[in-house]
This record gives structure tokens, C-alpha cells and sequence, in this order.
């Protein structure tokens, strides 16, 4: 039988996220049941015990993983479309970033990165709606802010040319609306021209009655 503290070493060596401690215990747990599956009744069953805890935690972390990952509600409306997650914006009209996880602008001033709720007053005509908005999702991206400066300069003045999630959404809403007008119109119109055959028979039918 193959002692479990080589199974946890074997495991560790091979780790590559912190989340995967997790599955290692669950394979520890379950190597130690086979292990002790000679000692009493009891002790089996806190060993399943202890697995099924640990099973349970693994699947909260990976649902809490999934929900981080997606992270759509939290973008702003005026963020481009079409991105499940989100960590920043880079803006290049104004050379500012955006953490939309924490909804904070992020720019220079003399020299110093500053963070703040809202834009300085400089930028107050400055059009979230209308400019282009690259999606950075790399931790603390102002670092390499000469990098994206030099990478991203080509997007200043890019004006009108994103689709923004105000509008992707007011498209979606729109078009069931529109189907169902459209859906109601033929609906009338076909009724109105069973009517009006029904009309012509009548009268076909009277003029017969007299002759």
C-alpha cells in the first residue's frame, strides 16, 4: 500500500494554483481511508467524514471561482460589449485607467497615480460614451503604462467606432418588441381578409336566395 504522505508530496510537487490544494486533500483524504481500511468502523467513518467535508469546500470554491470570473454586472455602461470579465479599462483620449471590480479611475497627477471615484475636473467634458476603451485583465496594469501608451495611442480619437453595453443591451430588448408588432400585424391582417371573404360569400349567397 502506498503511504499517503508520498501521495501529498507527489501532489504539492505538481501544483500550479493555490486552488488545487484543495483536490490534493481530497485525494490525501481518501488515500488515507484505503490506508487505515484495516482499522475500526469508526474511524472509517470520520475518515469519510472529513472527505466529504473537504469534497463540499472544493465545490463552493469552484462555484466562487465561476462568479468572479464573470463579472458582466459589474462593467460599467459605457464599457465595450462582448466581455464576460472585466479587470480594467485603459482610455487612451485621457491616459487613465479604469478598475471596474473596485469602480475607481486611475491617473497621473505630477508624477503619482492617483485613485479616485470620479474623473479630475480637466476631463469633465471628456465623452465615456463615444471613446474607444481597451480591456486590460492583468493586475495592476499602470505599471507597464509606457508600454500600453505606445501600444494603444492608436486608439485616440477613435470616436463612435465601439459598441458600448447601453446599447448592446437596448438592441436585445428591442427586437422581441419589434417581432411581436410584426407578429400582430399579420395576425390582424389575416383576419381582416377572412372577414372580407366571408363577405363576398354572403353576398354570393343572397343573390342566390333571390333568383
Amino acid at each position: 500500500m502506498i503511504d499517503p504522505v508520498d501521495i501529498f508530496l507527489l501532489s504539492v510537487d505538481k501544483l500550479t494554483d493555490p486552488a488545487d490544494w484543495l483536490y490534493v486533500l481530497i485525494i490525501c483524504g481518501i488515500s488515507i481511508a484505503l490506508w487505515l481500511s484495516n482499522k475500526t468502523h469508526k474511524m472509517k467513518k470520520i475518515l469519510l467524514a472529513v472527505v466529504f467535508g473537504v469534497a463540499s469546500l472544493s465545490s463552493i470554491n469552484t462555484q466562487a471561482q465561476v462568479s468572479v470570473n464573470i463579472n458582466i454586472g459589474s462593467q460599467p455602461q459605457w464599457g465595450p460589449a462582448g466581455y464576460d470579465h472585466v479587470d480594467y479599462y485603459y482610455l487612451p483620449d485621457i491616459d487613465t485607467y479604469y478598475n471596474v471590480p473596485n469602480k475607481q479611475y486611475i491617473y497621473l497627477n505630477n508624477g503619482n497615480w492617483v485613485f479616485n471615484n470620479s474623473l479630475p475636473s480637466r476631463y469633465r467634458n471628456y465623452d465615456l460614451y463615444n471613446s474607444y476603451k481597451v480591456v486590460i485583465n492583468s493586475p495592476k496594469p499602470y505599471l507597464s503604462h509606457k508600454v500600453h501608451v505606445k501600444e494603444y495611442s492608436k486608439y485616440k480619437g477613435y470616436k463612435g467606432k465601439q459598441r458600448v453595453i447601453r446599447d448592446s443591451r437596448s438592441i436585445r430588448q428591442s427586437k422581441p418588441a419589434g417581432n411581436k408588432n410584426k407578429y400582430r400585424e399579420a395576425k390582424g391582417n389575416s383576419k381582416s381578409r377572412e372577414g372580407k371573404g366571408n363577405g363576398k360569400h354572403g353576398n354570393g349567397s343572397g343573390n342566390n336566395g333571390k333568383h
